[in-house]
């Protein structure tokens, strides 16, 4: 593997866009898949290897049909299933949708069949990345959530997991010596200060120190040096936002206007005589 080192003039493309994210672990080649396999290792604490990436979305060319979202849907080389997603604009209800997606990729094993129990199932974890919102009130960036007994703090040692890595709080940990940070703590510091000029030389750091990082690093390289694909990127990224953007706009002024047409309504009842508690029970009913 070539030695990868940031110039201090390089215009990076960000890495926290979603599509960007994927178009560097999922590459069809065997630097795009060693990166994925140290990632999701060094967050669940065990060495993995990616053996297959499963295809859960719908061709490029179908960008409008599909979902904002995208995930990596894989398998390591112990069956256990991983979904991993960058996420840079989270909706308030993303821990309960975390879980949603967790239980349903657990349950989505098939263990039909003579001979096969519930412990044939494998082990599953959803590793959501927070580019920018806290979701959590401590100051820990990485959180890991199993199914336990909060009052007698009793785990029930389960096969599901769900793992967030929060890079809104890693402002403290960028201050560390890369020497002195853990492998979790450089790929959030990666993740998060990669497109920062002034950060540069930390990222140099930590790209000569995890293997992991630099095969990502030299995936990222070849997309932000073609200008091609990296202008498709963005403009797809573009496109979701301003998606995005409209059905707020839209939602926003739906409300505007139904608040004006429920102000008419009950000014024209008080006009007709009816009295503020009448009106009042009229709504209640």
């Amino acid at each position: 593997m070539a030695k990868i080192r940031f110039e201090d003039d390089d215009d990076l493309i960000d890495i926290r866009l979603d599509n960007v994210f994927k178009a560097v672990f999922t590459r069809d080649n065997k630097l795009s898949n060693a990166a994925l396999s140290k990632f999701i290792s060094a967050l669940i604490n065990r060495e993995v290897v990616v053996r297959g990436i499963n295809v859960n979305e719908l061709p490029i060319n179908n960008l409008r049909d599909r979902q904002i979202r995208f995930d990596i849907s894989c398998r390591t080389d112990k069956d256990e299933l991983v979904n991993v997603e960058m996420c840079l604009n989270p909706a308030p209800y993303e821990p309960v949708r975390l879980e949603f997606y967790a239980g349903k990729l657990f349950t989505g094993q098939d263990i039909r069949g003579t001979g096969k129990t519930y412990n044939d199932l494998k082990e599953a974890y959803q590793i959501t990345i927070l580019a920018r919102e806290q979701f959590f009130p401590d100051e820990v960036f990485l959180h890991t959530f199993e199914y336990y007994d909060p009052e007698h703090r009793v785990s029930l040692n389960g096969k599901s997991r769900i793992i967030t890595l929060e890079l809104s709080k890693v402002e403290k940990v960028v201050e560390k010596p890369p020497v002195k940070m853990s492998v979790q703590e450089q790929w959030a510091v990666f993740f998060r200060y990669l497109t920062d000029k002034k950060r540069r030389y930390i990222i140099n750091e930590i790209v000569e120190r995890e293997e992991g990082i630099a095969m990502a690093s030299e995936v990222l390289m070849t997309i932000s040096k073609d200008e091609i694909e990296q202008a498709w990127l963005l403009s797809e990224y573009k496109y979701e936002l301003d998606t995005q953007s409209r059905l707020v706009h839209a939602e926003r002024k739906g409300k505007q206007e139904g608040l004006k047409e429920g102000k008419q309504e009950i000014i024209d009842l008080l006009k007709s005589g009816k009295s503020p508690e009448e009106i009042i029970k009229d709504y209640e009913n």
